[in-house]
């Protein structure tokens, strides 16, 4: 079993292209952990930002657009006025994999600079 990573590791991390299978259940909780806010759903982890108006959402998901290009890692996304849902799988391993859990840290990052 894969010890999970603090968020300082994740930061530090690149995604990169992977092959294998998804990590496991347990993996996925335990590295979840170190990831308030986020949770598995339907084969994916996801977080659900709040913002005060449309302006700061749009202004969170441009952030967000620049970081997941750099990392090659795309999510999926929910835009609403004054919330997005930021959903991450990896299809190259049809599950759930380290990329998705470095992205999900950078994303708090993002978040973080929006200034919310």
């Amino acid at each position: 079993m894969r010890e999970p990573m603090s968020r300082a590791e994740l930061l530090a991390r690149r995604s990169r292209p992977l092959t294998g299978g998804a990590w496991s259940r347990t993996e996925i909780d335990a590295q979840l952990s170190e990831l308030p806010g986020w949770s598995q759903r339907e084969g994916a982890i996801e977080r659900g930002f709040a913002f005060r108006d449309y302006y700061e959402t749009i202004a969170f998901v441009n952030g967000l657009v620049w970081m997941v290009h750099g990392e090659d890692h795309h999510p999926e996304l929910v835009v609403e006025y004054n919330r997005c849902t930021v959903r991450f799988a990896t299809h190259s391993v049809s599950g759930i994999s380290e990329n998705d859990f470095i992205c999900a840290a950078k994303t708090d990052a993002v978040f973080g600079r929006s200034g919310n």
